[in-house]
């Protein structure tokens, strides 16, 4: 069966220490999953040190795993040039955690949409203009335009605003995938569900397809289509999001699920 992505048997284990005193850690332990050509939204779920950042860093090409293969559409993820990683980058495209860290608090958040509209069109190199409406048609995506952001630095947005930025900058290579690490932990309470509903129009509307790192069950309640829950770097749980939190079988997913009030679950269903 054709897959967008495919993990077999990953397993990513690190050393840590010196000559005399090396000792190893298992990150993810035998992991297997994978995505289906339509697009869905898949929450991957676990406390901090459940391996679930590692697995996206292993999807996104950053760490290599140490057994085990990685696949997308259809062909081992291994990245050892820079022409490969451009290749790659323009199917996959991560969110990460702190959008005031993928900005640099000295430079104008408009560069950053132009310069990824220059080196990830396909054909000829766009010049300004054409830069400016790719820019421009990806922020109207999450809700904003480019004279709303243009000539601005990371500093004189919210943090609401810069990350839909950062998801906009994501969207002008025209991935398929979307990796997004705990993309509203740093986000303002009143506006993390903004910013779940923006993920799932951007599946429906582009055919994207995001694979959601949390912690939050509510949030991942409220947006997957399915999901997969980690702990200590193993696989505890997976399927349909809801039929998962809705009735869990595994004691670590009951007790993740009794650690969030029950009208968390109500507020987002």
């Amino acid at each position: 069966m054709s897959a967008l992505l495919r993990l077999s048997h990953v397993t990513k284990v690190y050393r840590q220490g010196g000559m005399l005193g090396r000792r190893l850690i298992t990150a993810v332990r035998d992991v297997s999953f994978e995505l289906g050509e339509e697009p869905e939204i898949l929450s991957i779920v676990g406390e901090s040190g459940s391996g679930k950042s590692t697995v996206a860093a292993m999807i996104l090409g950053q760490t290599e795993p140490t057994e085990g293969e990685l696949q997308f559409a259809g062909k081992t993820v291994a990245i050892h040039s820079r022409a490969e990683r451009k290749a790659f980058m323009k199917e996959v495209q991560p969110v990460l955690q702190n959008p005031f860290e993928a900005f640099n608090p000295l430079k104008r958040v408009d560069r950053y949409l132009f310069e990824t509209a220059r080196n990830f069109s396909a054909g000829k190199r766009p010049d300004r203009q054409q830069a400016e409406k790719m820019a421009d048609v990806a922020l109207h995506h999450v809700g904003l335009t480019l004279e709303e952001v243009k000539g601005r630095f990371p500093h004189e947005l919210s943090g609401g605003q810069l990350q839909r930025v950062a998801i906009a900058r994501a969207l002008i290579p025209q991935p398929r995938l979307l990796v997004a690490d705990e993309p509203v932990s740093m986000v303002d309470a009143s506006l993390r569900m903004a910013i779940v509903n923006l993920f799932g129009r951007l599946k429906n509307e582009l055919g994207l397809s995001i694979i959601y790192i949390t912690h939050d069950l509510a949030t991942a309640y409220y947006v997957s289509d399915n999901i997969i829950i980690m702990r200590k770097g193993e696989i505890v749980e997976r399927g349909r999001a809801r039929a998962v939190l809705d009735d869990p079988q595994h004691e670590y997913s009951r007790a993740l699920k009794d650690a969030v009030l029950a009208a968390d679950f109500d507020a987002v269903a």
